[in-house]
């Protein structure tokens, strides 16, 4: 897998898998494109802001 730019690539270097309902899926990406963005980038987006919730926690 190559790098697109060099950014960021240090520390993205893991994945998260997981299963979901192919129609859901689906209308998550697709709510995403319609949004201008991407649904990895929602998904990091919620682990930060979830991970922040509840550091204290």
């Amino acid at each position: 897998m190559g790098k697109k730019d060099g950014k960021n690539a240090a520390t993205k270097d893991a994945q998260l898998v997981l299963r979901l309902d192919k129609k859901e899926r689906d209308a998550f990406v697709e709510t995403c494109k319609a949004l201008d963005t991407s649904a990895a980038r929602e998904i990091r987006r919620f682990i930060r802001e979830f991970m922040k919730a509840h550091q204290d926690s």
